[in-house]
């Protein structure tokens, strides 16, 4: 594993990271997460990526990795980076969801004791909240590191005018975030074509792409239709559908294919290394289902194929 600095701050996180969103919380077997968390950690991936609400129930992912972080003596606190974030629904009530003081603080709180530490390394604001000023969102943020509850502030999944503010806001109060967390990939180049990239690099801010395999996508299950068990037959997914799985998609990821084998790689190799050739990337979150999939994503690292990762999916052929 090799590191990389977020930009302006000293902290350095693995290229690739373990984004625990699906398949870490209580329905899923413990022990099979247990494994990959420590198979993950012995490879060098030092970084954990959580919010309040991962898992089924929401924070039992929190849950699940604050026990193995107890119980489990390889995984101790002080080599390991843990972010989580606030601000989708987790409880009913009008402080359940939002950016308010009051969520964002309360939220934290829950997360602490779910983890079992008394801070996270990076604390996000998860997204974007219309019905709250940015300077309370931002002020509660500050005021999470203040308190010694967090040690650097992260945004994620805001419009890029509002992030612009909200950037604004953090630095006047000398607490720049270090990091945005944003979909990026081979398939959705929007935060590139809309000058985010360019605005984040400017402004000393590390970027952390998710959705690097666009939920699946950019795997080669998909290139001669739809399988009955796949996400996109699922019509209850909320990120993909039937109608994303277009001809013409199909007949770039056979291209991407063609490519990647002439080099003994994958698919998922060229995507993963397609964010990181990416300019300002710091890491690259990726889920896993089981142990083959980590192995998979190591592999990747290690293939000899940087010349011949397109720039999106149209120039794969």
């Amino acid at each position: 594993m090799y590191y990389r600095r977020t930009k302006e701050s000293g902290l350095r996180l693995p290229v690739i990271s373990l984004g625990l969103w699906q398949h870490f919380g209580q329905e899923n077997d413990y022990e099979r997460s247990k494994r990959i968390i420590k198979k993950t950690f012995a490879a060098g991936i030092t970084h954990f990526d959580l919010a309040n609400n991962y898992g089924d129930p929401p924070g039992s992912a929190e849950e699940n990795f604050g026990r193995i972080l107890r119980e489990e003596s390889w995984l101790e606190r002080k080599k390991i980076v843990i972010s989580t974030k606030a601000g989708f629904r987790m409880w009913e009530g009008p402080y359940g969801e939002g950016g308010s003081r009051k969520h964002m603080l309360a939220s934290l709180d829950e997360s602490l004791a779910r983890l079992g530490v008394d801070h996270v390394d990076i604390f996000y604001s998860h997204r974007y909240d219309a019905d709250t000023p940015l300077e309370e969102t931002m002020t509660a943020l500050v005021d999470a590191v203040r308190q010694g509850k967090a040690l650097h502030i992260g945004l994620s999944n805001y419009p890029k005018d509002k992030l612009a503010e909200a950037i604004r806001i953090l630095k006047a109060l000398d607490s720049p975030p270090i990091v945005y967390q944003g979909h990026y990939s081979l398939l959705d180049q929007g935060v590139k074509t809309d000058g985010t990239l360019a605005m984040l690099e400017q402004e000393g801010i590390g970027f952390v792409p998710y959705a690097v395999f666009n939920h699946g996508l950019l795997t080669t299950k998909y290139l001669e239709g739809i399988p009955a068990a796949s996400r996109a037959a699922d019509e209850s997914h909320p990120f993909i559908a039937k109608e994303d799985v277009t001809g013409t998609l199909r007949d770039c990821l056979r291209r991407l294919d063609a490519k990647a084998q002439t080099r003994e790689a994958s698919i998922t190799h060229l995507a993963l290394r397609h964010v990181l050739q990416t300019e300002n990337v710091v890491t690259a979150l990726v889920g896993v289902r089981d142990e083959s999939q980590l192995d998979d994503h190591l592999e990747g690292l290690k293939k000899d194929i940087d010349d011949i990762v397109p720039e999106s999916l149209e120039t794969a052929g």
